[in-house]
């Protein structure tokens, strides 16, 4: 995957570079090839990508040529266009990212979306990654406080300098924990993406999400472990009447909500994202039923 090689004595032309680094990105087997390419080309120039229509005509100079190659040859090695700019976009705001964190996907707003449907004061995110639920939860509603607690040093790290980023230092605290463990305090709303991928399913994953973090995206068993520590354990750090809502597989709603409602939650409902699969699974902890 050369990445564009075009060039010599004369000057280049954005939009030819464009066409023949989407020919490579194809050719290494990458979907949506051209859109990569001007994700890649925008984030080396540092422009908006829905700007790259206006300078399709423009020379580059060899630096910006040479640095957006190296850009192209990462993704047609599968590397996430995430990871090569250093941030993704997630409900409207920008997320750092790195190899030491899962990638906010879009689907995950489907999640966003039902926490937001009712208030909160406080709300706790369990493993947390680069914080883009538990921030983007805080960034919409000011009043609220968080906590985000994750296994991972390194992501909390990641985590931290969204914060940063985010303006919401005062109203977020990052706690290393395995799941519940050291989290104290009771909240009106907890929410999770935990590793929901079954170990038998890894290897038929595609390239690029070998440059995320394993922990984050299976438990190394059925899929369904961290449910089960969630279920058995969150009634003990839910106020009465407080929600909790997780993330699931599309394929894995009944099963999740069975494990909610064994533990004794109400009101439990499965909810779709915005392809019509199943993604959210809602529940809620009645008034006096606290342990």
């Amino acid at each position: 995957c050369a990445g564009g090689d075009v060039g010599g004595d004369g000057g280049v032309i954005l939009r030819d570079v464009l066409r023949t680094a989407a020919g490579d990105l194809r050719a290494a087997g990458v979907e949506d090839a051209m859109r990569d390419a001007r994700r890649l080309m925008a984030g080396t120039m540092g422009l908006d990508a829905g700007r790259l229509t206006l300078l399709e005509r423009d020379e580059l100079d060899p630096v910006t040529v040479a640095a957006f190659q190296n850009s192209i040859r990462h993704r047609c090695e599968g590397v996430p266009v995430s990871h090569i700019l250093g941030w993704r976009e997630f409900y409207g705001r920008r997320f750092e990212v790195s190899g030491d964190v899962l990638d906010p996907r879009p689907e995950t707003e489907a999640l966003i979306v039902e926490a937001l449907n009712e208030p909160f004061e406080t709300v706790l995110d369990l493993g947390t990654g680069s914080g883009c639920i538990l921030l983007t939860l805080l960034a919409e509603a000011p009043g609220a406080t968080g906590v985000g607690a994750d296994l991972s040093p390194e992501a909390l790290t990641v985590a931290g300098r969204n914060v940063d980023k985010l303006g919401v230092t005062g109203r977020c605290a990052l706690i290393e924990s395995d799941w519940f463990k050291e989290v104290a305090g009771r909240f009106d709303l907890i929410v999770s993406n935990p590793p929901y991928i079954a170990a038998e399913e890894m290897a038929g994953l595609a390239l690029e999400l070998s440059h995320e973090p394993r922990i984050a995206l299976t438990d190394e068993a059925d899929g369904l472990s961290a449910y089960r520590v969630i279920a058995d354990n969150a009634a003990a750090y839910v106020k009465p009447g407080g929600r909790l809502l997780v993330e699931i597989g599309w394929k894995q709603g009944a099963p999740v909500a069975a494990l909610l409602r064994a533990a004794g939650f109400a009101e439990v409902t499965v909810l779709p994202d915005l392809d019509g699969r199943d993604r959210v699974v809602s529940g809620r902890w009645h008034a006096g039923e606290n342990p």
